[in-house]
């Protein structure tokens, strides 16, 4: 027998012009990224037909296969890591990160079980532990890497779920005389990924309970405690509230220290999510974001939104960790360790296999430091605060909402357009007009029914002058319009 051999698969030999080829392309897309259009141009359905059907029947050269890279993959991206990004909540890749993710994807490791990878558990315990204190979190939290906030809130609410005490976990849910309807308490502006834990966890739509906010966008803690006593009284069963900590729309806070003390009185489980907003508490003058949440019974933060870590790094802090894992604990005899103090992360969530994520955040913060990464978030909010202060003193422009970190809402409202709808026609022509020239990239919510757009700050390479240059585009394009 001899071992398959591919004549066209990398050789030793080869294997070092290759590396420096992607290299070199990764050194000079970080170099100059502004050379390429913010949004896509693509068409659907272009890929596709630019591509074979079917899988070749032999393998082919690296060369030809980065040449379709570049030729084919590239004009389909949307550049996410642009300086002028600024749509939905814009991110960016510190390039030792990148450096990070291409050692793990050589590691190859599954940080399933402490001895799959030791040094995999105990830098995310340690990392998790240093993150946690330059948020200012006490130290009763325990961190966990998951993808996203989406599987983070998922968790955090089966968690709540199996703190009522109701043996769902053995018996279910369904054919239950004994199980009152679980509710779970939102507002408007909580993300969706809530509700769709819920939908998943079998709690219900219904039972997504949305509370009232006030003119600041923010939960209303006297509805919150209302709606959570009639159904008490109705026979239904508070399982969990969420606060938000920096909402999708406008950048938010509920909060937290009042809903705390009120879902506390009640028994209930308070989830925060700071996903955005978190980091932010990393500056001493908005560590108050987050002290609210210091006796929450889990907290979600994603470095990588704002804290310049390659998507997907969610953390998710939690009080009660030996909860968590009796929530999802299930181990088969093929798993099973003779090891008793290392922690086995499989135990606290949905998925066997994890990904080596804390090595790019511990090379971040490790490269960056605490004053580093303050000095950029820093940066961001002034300059979102600026170009608020462009829009309020530019006639017929108005900021929509609060602003208080990186993210500010506006909308332009022509003198001569009494018509609500003509208005919000007009900012989607607006906004729609910018995005095509390919320099910046914007993206819009609604706010009490009407179209406002967004401008969203948060790649470490945005400059005043990338800010300047949007804000003149949008005063141009609704000249135009």
């Amino acid at each position: 027998m001899h071992p398959i051999q591919d004549r066209d698969a990398i050789a030793p030999d080869d294997a070092p012009a290759a590396f420096a080829r992607v290299a070199d392309w990764i050194e000079a897309y970080f170099r100059d990224p502004r050379r390429y259009p913010v949004l896509s141009r693509a068409k659907p359905g272009d890929l596709v037909a630019a591509l074979p059907p079917q899988a070749p029947r032999d393998g082919e050269p690296f060369e030809r296969i980065f040449s379709d890279f570049e030729q084919l993959v590239i004009p389909g991206i949307t550049h996410w890591n642009h300086p002028r990004f600024f749509a939905y909540f814009a991110i960016s890749s510190a390039q030792v990160a990148v450096l990070a993710e291409a050692l793990a994807a050589a590691l190859d490791v599954n940080a399933m079980l402490w001895r799959t990878s030791p040094a995999a558990t105990e830098l995310e315990e340690v990392t998790l532990s240093w993150l946690r204190q330059m948020l200012g979190l006490p130290d009763t939290f325990h961190g966990i890497v998951y993808d996203t906030a989406s599987i983070g809130g998922f968790t955090a609410l089966a968690a709540a779920r199996e703190s009522l005490g109701l043996d769902i976990r053995t018996r279910g849910m369904a054919g239950r005389d004994d199980l009152p309807p679980l509710r779970v308490y939102v507002t408007e502006h909580t993300h969706s990924h809530i509700e769709k834990g819920a939908i998943a966890l079998g709690i219900g739509r219904e039972n997504v309970v949305k509370i009232p906010v006030d003119e600041r966008f923010a939960m209303i803690p006297a509805a919150l405690a209302a709606a959570i006593d009639q159904d008490h009284a109705a026979g239904r069963r508070a399982m969990c509230a969420v606060a938000t900590v920096g909402t999708t729309s406008t950048t938010s806070s509920d909060p937290v220290a009042e809903i705390r003390a009120l879902t506390r009185e009640r028994g209930v489980w308070l989830h925060v999510d700071a996903a955005y907003g978190g980091p932010a508490a990393i500056l001493p003058e908005f560590r108050w974001l987050l002290d609210g949440a210091h006796e929450a019974d889990s907290l979600v933060v994603n470095p990588h939104k704002w804290m310049f870590v390659p998507i997907d790094l969610s953390v998710l802090y939690v009080r009660d960790l030996e909860l968590l894992r009796r929530t999802f604990a299930l181990v088969s005899d093929v798993l099973v360790t003779p090891e008793s103090d290392g922690r086995n992360y499989m135990d606290y969530g949905l998925q066997l296999g994890r990904r080596f994520r804390a090595l790019k955040l511990w090379f971040v913060l490790r490269t960056y430091g605490v004053r580093g990464m303050q000095e950029r978030l820093r940066g961001h909010i002034a300059l979102a605060q600026e170009l608020a202060g462009w829009i309020a003193a530019e006639p017929g422009w108005e900021i929509a909402a609060p602003h208080p970190l990186s993210v500010v809402c506006f909308r332009h409202v022509p003198p001569a357009m009494p018509d609500p709808a003509a208005v919000d026609a007009h900012n989607l022509a607006v906004m729609d007009a910018v995005n095509a020239g390919g320099e910046v990239f914007l993206s819009s919510t609604r706010l009490y029914g009407r179209v406002v757009l967004r401008i969203a700050i948060g790649n470490e390479r945005t400059t005043r002058d990338d800010v300047a240059l949007a804000w003149e585009l949008l005063r141009r394009e609704a000249r135009a319009h």
